[in-house]
């Protein structure tokens, strides 16, 4: 039994899905409905734009979704792989709306658009410089509950991801965070500031969900098959307007992917297939359990591979 995971931001580049835009008509009238749907060149930002332009956050979360959603749809339609045989679609934060859209619970312009939208308004909430992101090293959740809990400088920080055993990426205002680091120090664990332009998945968030509560609840959703692992509870949802709630909470609580995983592997997954840019999840999953087979879906060749393994 298997499962399809979809990549959240960080996992994007410039060029990404070139040679199934150059290859594949489909993928290039998805390309354009993207750019009619938002009004803009998202196109030219994915395959031809700067560094500066794919990194900005209301550009980089419809990126990943078009360019996750053009594999996705190569791989059924071109090579007649039947990926809705898998028992779940799961993705890591914005990867979440991949899988909605892959899994026909939502309209392919209409999730381009949220996504704009979400990383619009999530830039948005915090002005520039006030919030930061680190992630620690080493470290399970539950050591770093303890840490954030026993010091009441580090009580507005927040675990932002649980990504897997040794690194949980937590979110807060600048100078919790600068405090976090150097408490951290001190105490030789390890951390790394991310780059990030806010601070995610964190109550900083708060405006972000106002605007996009609204706008979700003005989207049409549907039954998704198959059903979705949501990041709020780690758990498989197929009602569409308790998926709408989620979607919306999602945006200030933590990412459970570490518990998402181990939740598909104790109802008998036992292969995990990313498709979309990079290859971060599958590196998680590796590090969450070692037996589980795992496949990442980035060019044609890998979509061979897969075929042929």
């Amino acid at each position: 039994m298997f499962s399809i995971i979809f990549p959240g931001q960080g996992s994007q580049t410039v060029g990404m899905a070139k040679e199934f835009y150059e290859k594949f008509t489909m993928v290039k009238d998805l390309f354009s409905r993207a750019d009619n749907a938002l009004g803009y060149n998202l196109s030219k930002i994915i395959l031809n734009g700067t560094d500066a332009e794919i990194n900005l956050t209301e550009n980089t979360q419809p990126a990943i979704f078009v360019v996750s959603y053009s594999i996705f749809s190569v791989m059924e339609k071109e090579f007649k792989i039947d990926l809705k045989k898998a028992s779940y679609f799961a993705g890591h934060s914005l990867g979440e709306y991949s899988a909605l859209a892959c899994a026909n619970a939502i309209d392919f312009e209409d999730a381009v658009c949220l996504l704009n939208k979400r990383g619009k308004s999530m830039q948005d909430a915090v002005p520039s410089g006030e919030g930061s992101m680190i992630a620690i090293l080493g470290k399970n959740i539950k050591e770093v509950e303890k840490i954030l809990s026993e010091n009441v400088h580090y009580k507005s920080c927040q675990i932002a991801n649980d990504n897997c055993p040794g690194q949980v990426v937590i979110s807060g205002p600048v100078d919790p965070i600068n405090k976090l680091k150097f408490f951290l120090k001190e105490n030789s664990i390890k951390n790394v500031t991310l780059p990030v332009s806010a601070p995610f998945h964190c109550n900083l968030m708060k405006k972000s969900t106002e605007v996009m509560k609204k706008h979700i609840n003005d989207t049409n959703f549907r039954k998704p098959n198959p059903k979705i692992i949501s990041n709020v509870t780690a758990s498989e949802k197929d009602d569409e307007h308790e998926i709408k709630k989620l979607l919306v909470q999602q945006i200030e609580n933590r990412v459970r992917w570490r518990e998402s995983i181990e939740y598909m592997i104790k109802n008998n997954i036992n292969e995990f297939v990313e498709i979309g840019p990079g290859k971060v999840l599958t590196g998680l999953v590796k590090r969450i359990n070692k037996v589980v087979k795992v496949f990442n879906i980035n060019s044609i060749d890998d979509i061979t591979n897969y075929i042929n393994r």
